[in-house]
């Protein structure tokens, strides 16, 4: 029986990083492709901005509202049903002959990857072996990451060398999107269902007691190491043809993805360190890839570029799992889901909220002044990690 117990909980583990690496990585097939509607449907930073503010908002959105709901339905049902949205928006994807077709699939997108963030998570957390302790955090910490690198280097690599460059991204992505949904339904579920469902919708704070007192410190990394990656999301293709004098899909997927895939690294590296020190390491190094990012985007050097990209993800990675570490030390399973509808939900603003305030900067400013204010963002946010970062009890 301990057998069948063990094999049914690695069953579970695998089938929630794939349904949430899925997720994600549905979420970054439109990106490769911006470049293309710029020149073809006459976009502008403006509007890129507003498609990542919207998909932010349908994120935030769902976890402030639905964060709580897989305690009640189960996790799987939710699973499916984020799966189910970001199906739905790659399929609303496949015609966009203007902006609002693309805001409405970011928004579902947003929505779907919200209740990724809070149910899979969650499940991944239930399935997570005890040893070593570090492995269910620093998963579902990369995993997003893992997803979005992998949905945009593959959508930047159809869309450029594809038969359909703005079709065969959001087909691929379906696929991906019905191979994880196969292994959530074949996965047993950790959560019975219970009443309250309803009530549950209600849009509470779900932070453990014990984890309050961390949270500030917390916070400030998740929204500057956020902000940062709404930075990318909306404006890398801009980067790739403004500053680098590209407009091949696959460089404009290699700017976003090199923030991106690092994190997955460096995610079970910080697992090694004390949850304050992984804080303190993780936002001393991403201020200083973020400097190395302002400068090589001001001399136009794609190789410094890419590597102080690829520093600043690494960085989000090891500050990203010393954080949820930190969060979830004292969680109950119950808990848990919102626990991580917090967790996200403050990420995904900390993302919004400096993505639309640029996009309005935008009209009267270039990238690069544009991009110093994520810089004094990291700044600000490494100097109150150094002071305040604290282990839990």
């Amino acid at each position: 029986m301990a057998v069948d117990s063990g094999r049914s909980r690695r069953l579970g583990f695998v089938a929630a990083t794939v349904a949430l690496v899925a997720a994600f990585a549905a979420s970054a097939a439109p990106i490769p492709l911006y470049g293309i509607y710029r020149a073809s449907d006459g976009l502008t930073y403006g509007d890129l901005s507003l498609t990542a503010v919207a998909y932010f908002a349908g994120a935030v959105t769902s976890l402030l509202v639905f964060g709580r709901l897989s305690n009640h339905l189960g996790r799987r049902p939710v699973i499916l049903l984020s799966l189910g949205l970001a199906a739905i928006a790659s399929l609303i994807l496949l015609d966009v002959p203007n902006v609002m077709p693309l805001i409405l699939g970011r928004v579902l997108l947003g929505l779907a990857c919200g209740l990724a963030s809070s149910a899979t998570a969650a499940f991944l957390i239930d399935n997570a072996p005890a040893n070593p302790p570090w492995l269910g955090a620093a998963i579902s910490s990369s995993a997003p990451m893992i997803g979005l690198t992998i949905g945009a280097l593959g959508s930047g690599t159809l869309a450029e060398y594809g038969t359909m460059p703005r079709t065969l991204p959001y087909l691929g992505a379906v696929a991906i999107l019905l191979a994880g949904a196969c292994l959530i339904v074949m996965s047993h579920e950790t959560v019975p269902r219970q009443p309250g469902a309803l009530l549950s919708l209600r849009p509470t704070i779900g932070l453990p007691r014990a984890s309050r007192r961390l949270f500030p410190v917390a916070s400030c990394t998740f929204v500057a190491t956020w902000a940062l990656g709404g930075f990318y999301q909306a404006f890398g293709p801009s980067m790739a043809t403004d500053q680098f004098g590209s407009s091949n899909a696959l460089v404009s997927a290699a700017v976003f993805s090199s923030l991106m895939a690092p994190s997955a690294i460096a995610g079970p590296l910080a697992g090694r360190l004390s949850p304050a020190g992984a804080q303190r390491v993780g936002m001393v190094a991403f201020t200083l890839a973020a400097a190395g990012v302002l400068l090589s985007l001001h001399a136009a050097a794609v190789v410094p570029f890419l590597a102080a990209s690829a520093l600043a993800g690494a960085a989000q990675g090891a500050t990203l799992t010393g954080s949820i570490r930190a969060l979830l030390a004292r969680a109950l399973p119950d808990e848990r889901a919102g626990a991580f509808a917090v967790i996200f939900a403050t990420s995904y603003s900390g993302a919004a909220i400096p993505s639309f305030v640029a996009g309005q900067f935008s009209r009267s400013m270039n990238l690069l002044d544009i991009a110093s204010g994520y810089g004094a963002l990291a700044l600000a946010a490494c100097a109150v990690t150094l002071f305040a970062a604290r282990n839990p009890d």
